[in-house]
Protein backbone atom coordinates (compact mmCIF):
# COMPACT_ATOMS: atom_id res chain seq x y z
CA UNK A 1 0.00 0.00 0.00
CA UNK A 2 1.74 3.79 -0.54
CA UNK A 3 2.71 5.28 2.04
CA UNK A 4 0.31 8.36 1.43
CA UNK A 5 -2.73 5.76 1.37
CA UNK A 6 -1.73 4.20 4.44
CA UNK A 7 -1.33 7.86 5.93
CA UNK A 8 -5.31 8.45 5.17
CA UNK A 9 -6.13 5.14 6.32
CA UNK A 10 -4.40 5.96 9.74
CA UNK A 11 -5.77 9.49 10.09
CA UNK A 12 -9.27 8.08 9.42
CA UNK A 13 -9.36 5.38 11.64
CA UNK A 14 -7.63 7.69 14.25
CA UNK A 15 -10.29 10.79 13.64
CA UNK A 16 -12.90 7.47 14.08
CA UNK A 17 -11.40 6.14 17.83
CA UNK A 18 -11.49 10.02 18.76
CA UNK A 19 -15.39 10.15 17.70
CA UNK A 20 -15.88 7.20 19.58
CA UNK A 21 -14.42 8.56 22.70
CA UNK A 22 -15.41 11.93 22.85
CA UNK A 23 -19.58 10.82 21.88
CA UNK A 24 -18.98 8.28 24.86
CA UNK A 25 -18.29 11.66 27.28
CA UNK A 26 -15.68 9.83 29.63
CA UNK A 27 -12.48 11.73 28.43
CA UNK A 28 -13.02 14.63 31.10
CA UNK A 29 -14.92 15.47 34.43
CA UNK A 30 -18.10 17.19 34.84
CA UNK A 31 -16.55 19.98 36.68
CA UNK A 32 -13.51 21.92 34.84
CA UNK A 33 -12.29 25.13 34.37
CA UNK A 34 -10.92 26.70 30.90
CA UNK A 35 -9.31 29.96 29.70
CA UNK A 36 -9.89 32.65 26.89
CA UNK A 37 -7.82 34.65 25.66
CA UNK A 38 -7.53 36.47 22.19
CA UNK A 39 -5.78 38.96 20.33
CA UNK A 40 -1.93 38.97 21.43
CA UNK A 41 -0.74 39.21 18.19
CA UNK A 42 3.10 40.53 17.63
CA UNK A 43 3.08 40.72 21.54
CA UNK A 44 5.26 37.52 21.62
CA UNK A 45 8.73 36.56 22.64
CA UNK A 46 11.50 36.65 21.49
CA UNK A 47 10.70 40.83 20.32
CA UNK A 48 8.27 41.20 23.44
CA UNK A 49 9.25 38.73 26.18
CA UNK A 50 8.33 39.67 29.82
CA UNK A 51 5.47 39.66 31.77
CA UNK A 52 3.83 43.18 30.32
CA UNK A 53 3.09 41.39 27.38
CA UNK A 54 1.17 37.98 26.71
CA UNK A 55 3.67 35.99 28.46
CA UNK A 56 2.20 38.06 32.01
CA UNK A 57 -1.15 36.74 30.68
CA UNK A 58 0.11 33.19 30.96
CA UNK A 59 1.66 33.58 33.86
CA UNK A 60 -1.67 34.69 35.40
CA UNK A 61 -3.23 31.84 34.44
CA UNK A 62 -0.67 29.28 35.60
CA UNK A 63 -1.29 30.98 38.89
CA UNK A 64 -4.92 30.62 38.95
CA UNK A 65 -4.20 27.10 38.27
CA UNK A 66 -4.05 26.63 34.63
CA UNK A 67 -6.99 25.11 33.99
CA UNK A 68 -7.78 21.92 31.46
CA UNK A 69 -7.06 24.14 27.98
CA UNK A 70 -6.97 27.70 26.59
CA UNK A 71 -9.40 28.76 23.28
CA UNK A 72 -7.57 31.67 21.68
CA UNK A 73 -10.43 33.27 19.62
CA UNK A 74 -7.95 34.73 16.96
CA UNK A 75 -5.61 36.99 16.26
CA UNK A 76 -3.14 35.11 17.31
CA UNK A 77 -0.08 35.94 15.01
CA UNK A 78 2.57 34.15 14.94
CA UNK A 79 0.65 31.01 15.88
CA UNK A 80 3.65 29.50 16.40
CA UNK A 81 4.96 32.14 19.23
CA UNK A 82 2.04 31.75 20.82
CA UNK A 83 1.90 28.32 21.49
CA UNK A 84 5.58 28.35 22.06
CA UNK A 85 5.09 30.86 24.95
CA UNK A 86 1.71 28.75 26.64
CA UNK A 87 4.09 25.91 26.60
CA UNK A 88 7.21 27.58 28.34
CA UNK A 89 4.71 29.05 31.22
CA UNK A 90 1.62 26.50 31.09
CA UNK A 91 3.83 23.22 30.57
CA UNK A 92 5.01 21.63 27.00
CA UNK A 93 1.97 18.96 26.84
CA UNK A 94 -0.83 21.90 27.89
CA UNK A 95 -3.75 21.99 25.26
CA UNK A 96 -4.22 25.05 22.88
CA UNK A 97 -7.89 25.32 20.49
CA UNK A 98 -6.20 28.14 17.73
CA UNK A 99 -9.11 29.72 16.18
CA UNK A 100 -8.01 31.70 12.76
CA UNK A 101 -8.38 35.34 12.62
CA UNK A 102 -8.32 38.25 9.93
CA UNK A 103 -4.64 38.08 10.80
CA UNK A 104 -4.23 34.66 9.82
CA UNK A 105 -6.02 33.82 6.65
CA UNK A 106 -3.70 35.93 4.89
CA UNK A 107 -0.48 34.49 5.67
CA UNK A 108 -0.14 31.57 3.69
CA UNK A 109 3.04 30.43 6.74
CA UNK A 110 0.41 31.08 9.43
CA UNK A 111 -2.63 29.17 7.58
CA UNK A 112 0.44 25.97 6.75
CA UNK A 113 1.17 26.09 10.38
CA UNK A 114 -2.54 26.17 11.95
CA UNK A 115 -3.58 22.97 9.31
CA UNK A 116 -0.41 21.13 10.42
CA UNK A 117 -1.36 21.51 14.08
CA UNK A 118 -4.68 20.07 13.60
CA UNK A 119 -3.51 17.98 10.67
CA UNK A 120 -6.57 15.48 9.45
CA UNK A 121 -9.08 17.13 11.31
CA UNK A 122 -8.20 15.05 14.45
CA UNK A 123 -5.11 16.09 15.71
CA UNK A 124 -5.96 18.25 18.86
CA UNK A 125 -7.27 16.37 21.97
CA UNK A 126 -10.94 15.12 22.35
CA UNK A 127 -12.07 16.33 19.04
CA UNK A 128 -15.51 14.60 17.82
CA UNK A 129 -15.68 16.10 14.13
CA UNK A 130 -13.41 17.72 11.76
CA UNK A 131 -14.37 20.21 9.53
CA UNK A 132 -16.17 20.76 6.02
CA UNK A 133 -14.04 20.32 2.56
CA UNK A 134 -11.47 22.93 2.67
CA UNK A 135 -11.02 24.03 6.02
CA UNK A 136 -11.08 20.01 7.58
CA UNK A 137 -8.17 21.15 10.00
CA UNK A 138 -9.45 25.19 11.22
CA UNK A 139 -12.96 24.31 11.72
CA UNK A 140 -13.47 21.46 14.40
CA UNK A 141 -15.48 20.40 16.63
CA UNK A 142 -14.76 18.79 20.17
CA UNK A 143 -16.17 17.32 23.39
CA UNK A 144 -15.18 17.77 27.11
CA UNK A 145 -16.48 16.60 30.18
CA UNK A 146 -20.91 17.39 29.80
CA UNK A 147 -19.42 20.63 27.37
CA UNK A 148 -19.65 20.24 23.14
CA UNK A 149 -17.44 23.02 21.73
CA UNK A 150 -17.29 24.19 17.94
CA UNK A 151 -14.73 26.13 16.54
CA UNK A 152 -15.60 28.10 13.26
CA UNK A 153 -13.45 29.71 10.26
CA UNK A 154 -14.95 32.46 9.58
CA UNK A 155 -12.83 33.37 7.02
CA UNK A 156 -14.11 30.06 5.10
CA UNK A 157 -15.92 30.84 1.78
CA UNK A 158 -16.97 26.84 1.20
CA UNK A 159 -13.97 26.12 -0.74
CA UNK A 160 -10.90 27.52 0.65
CA UNK A 161 -9.92 28.28 4.46
CA UNK A 162 -8.63 31.68 3.95
CA UNK A 163 -10.85 33.20 1.85
CA UNK A 164 -10.89 36.24 3.43
CA UNK A 165 -14.53 37.95 3.78
CA UNK A 166 -15.56 37.14 7.08
CA UNK A 167 -19.33 35.61 7.55
CA UNK A 168 -21.07 32.22 8.49
CA UNK A 169 -21.99 31.33 5.12
CA UNK A 170 -24.11 28.56 3.53
CA UNK A 171 -21.45 26.07 3.75
CA UNK A 172 -20.14 27.05 7.70
CA UNK A 173 -23.73 27.25 8.91
CA UNK A 174 -25.01 23.93 7.25
CA UNK A 175 -21.72 22.34 8.81
CA UNK A 176 -22.64 23.85 12.24
CA UNK A 177 -26.23 23.19 12.20
CA UNK A 178 -25.50 20.07 11.61
CA UNK A 179 -23.10 19.32 14.40
CA UNK A 180 -25.61 21.18 17.41
CA UNK A 181 -28.40 18.89 15.73
CA UNK A 182 -25.88 15.83 16.67
CA UNK A 183 -24.92 17.32 20.04
CA UNK A 184 -26.36 15.30 23.19
CA UNK A 185 -24.05 18.05 25.66
CA UNK A 186 -26.25 20.21 27.66
CA UNK A 187 -23.96 23.07 27.51
CA UNK A 188 -22.18 24.09 24.41
CA UNK A 189 -19.43 27.00 23.37
CA UNK A 190 -18.98 28.34 19.64
CA UNK A 191 -15.47 30.06 18.96
CA UNK A 192 -15.02 32.32 16.22
CA UNK A 193 -12.96 35.41 16.07
CA UNK A 194 -15.50 38.56 14.95
CA UNK A 195 -18.46 39.37 17.63
CA UNK A 196 -22.07 38.82 15.69
CA UNK A 197 -22.53 42.40 17.86
CA UNK A 198 -19.54 44.43 18.07
CA UNK A 199 -19.79 46.08 21.83
CA UNK A 200 -17.93 48.94 23.96
CA UNK A 201 -14.83 47.91 26.29
CA UNK A 202 -17.04 47.58 29.58
CA UNK A 203 -13.92 49.86 31.35
CA UNK A 204 -13.13 52.24 29.03
CA UNK A 205 -16.40 52.85 26.50
CA UNK A 206 -13.93 52.12 23.73
CA UNK A 207 -15.97 51.14 20.77
CA UNK A 208 -14.24 49.37 17.23
CA UNK A 209 -15.31 47.32 14.23
CA UNK A 210 -19.18 48.04 14.33
CA UNK A 211 -20.04 47.32 10.79
CA UNK A 212 -17.35 45.72 10.05
CA UNK A 213 -18.08 42.24 11.86
CA UNK A 214 -20.00 39.53 11.29
CA UNK A 215 -22.55 42.40 11.66
CA UNK A 216 -21.64 43.27 8.02
CA UNK A 217 -24.24 41.27 7.03
CA UNK A 218 -27.05 41.54 8.66
CA UNK A 219 -29.06 38.42 7.07
CA UNK A 220 -26.03 36.19 7.64
CA UNK A 221 -25.34 37.09 11.14
CA UNK A 222 -29.15 37.02 11.95
CA UNK A 223 -29.42 33.58 11.15
CA UNK A 224 -26.28 32.65 12.79
CA UNK A 225 -27.84 34.11 15.81
CA UNK A 226 -30.49 32.42 15.62
CA UNK A 227 -29.18 29.00 15.03
CA UNK A 228 -27.35 29.15 18.31
CA UNK A 229 -30.20 30.27 20.22
CA UNK A 230 -32.55 27.35 18.67
CA UNK A 231 -29.93 24.73 20.35
CA UNK A 232 -29.42 27.14 23.42
CA UNK A 233 -25.53 27.76 22.62
CA UNK A 234 -24.53 29.33 26.48
CA UNK A 235 -21.94 31.16 24.60
CA UNK A 236 -20.42 32.89 22.19
CA UNK A 237 -16.47 33.31 22.37
CA UNK A 238 -14.99 35.86 20.18
CA UNK A 239 -12.55 38.76 19.90
CA UNK A 240 -10.85 41.06 17.14
CA UNK A 241 -12.28 44.49 19.14
CA UNK A 242 -9.78 44.35 21.97
CA UNK A 243 -12.82 45.73 23.78
CA UNK A 244 -13.92 42.91 26.66
CA UNK A 245 -18.01 42.57 26.76
CA UNK A 246 -19.91 40.27 28.77
CA UNK A 247 -23.45 40.55 27.05
CA UNK A 248 -26.98 38.51 26.74
CA UNK A 249 -28.05 39.04 23.45
CA UNK A 250 -31.37 37.08 22.51
CA UNK A 251 -31.04 34.37 24.93
CA UNK A 252 -27.12 34.20 23.91
CA UNK A 253 -24.05 34.93 25.99
CA UNK A 254 -21.51 37.05 23.32
CA UNK A 255 -18.16 36.96 25.66
CA UNK A 256 -15.47 39.26 23.80
CA UNK A 257 -12.52 38.49 25.39
CA UNK A 258 -10.83 41.57 24.40
CA UNK A 259 -6.83 41.57 23.88
CA UNK A 260 -3.90 39.82 25.64
CA UNK A 261 -1.30 41.90 24.89
CA UNK A 262 -0.72 43.32 27.47
CA UNK A 263 1.01 46.74 27.37
CA UNK A 264 0.56 46.50 23.54
CA UNK A 265 -2.61 47.73 23.42
CA UNK A 266 -3.39 50.58 25.75
CA UNK A 267 -7.14 51.49 24.63
CA UNK A 268 -8.19 48.93 27.44
CA UNK A 269 -7.13 46.89 29.93
CA UNK A 270 -4.96 43.13 28.68
CA UNK A 271 -7.49 40.69 29.25
CA UNK A 272 -8.45 37.07 29.09
CA UNK A 273 -11.57 35.20 30.38
CA UNK A 274 -11.85 32.39 33.34
CA UNK A 275 -14.90 29.81 32.54
CA UNK A 276 -15.78 27.50 35.45
CA UNK A 277 -18.10 24.54 34.64
CA UNK A 278 -19.39 22.64 37.76
CA UNK A 279 -21.95 19.90 36.40
CA UNK A 280 -24.55 21.96 34.52
CA UNK A 281 -23.27 25.46 35.92
CA UNK A 282 -21.39 28.05 33.85
CA UNK A 283 -19.61 31.13 35.45
CA UNK A 284 -17.58 33.40 33.79
CA UNK A 285 -14.64 35.62 35.36
CA UNK A 286 -13.08 38.53 33.64
CA UNK A 287 -9.36 38.86 34.40
CA UNK A 288 -8.18 42.18 33.54
CA UNK A 289 -4.80 43.87 34.37
CA UNK A 290 -4.85 46.28 37.17
CA UNK A 291 -2.25 48.73 35.59
CA UNK A 292 -2.18 49.41 31.68
CA UNK A 293 -0.97 45.61 30.69
CA UNK A 294 1.25 45.02 33.64
CA UNK A 295 0.64 42.80 36.54
CA UNK A 296 -1.34 41.64 38.49
CA UNK A 297 -4.27 40.95 36.63
CA UNK A 298 -7.82 40.92 38.52
CA UNK A 299 -11.40 39.90 38.90
CA UNK A 300 -12.64 42.48 37.40
CA UNK A 301 -16.20 41.17 36.79
CA UNK A 302 -18.31 37.85 36.93
CA UNK A 303 -21.12 36.64 35.49
CA UNK A 304 -23.13 33.51 35.88
CA UNK A 305 -23.79 32.04 32.44
CA UNK A 306 -26.35 29.09 32.92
Amino acid sequence: MPKTIKRIVLTACLCGLLFLLGAAGCVAPQSFTFYVTADNRNFTPPEHPGSAYFTGVCEAIRDLGSGAFIISPGDIDPPDRTYATIQQVLGQSYTWYPVVGNHEFGKPEYMEWLRNYNVGGCRLPNIVRGGPPGAVESCYSFNYGNAYFVVLNLYYDGERDNAGTPMVNDALYQWLADGLAANRKPIIFVAGHEPAVPLWDMDTGRWRHVGSSLDRDPATDYRFWSLLGKHHVTAYLCGHTHNSSVAKINGVWQLDAGHARGLGDTGAPSTFLQIRVTGEQVDCDVFRSADAGKQPYRNAYSERLR
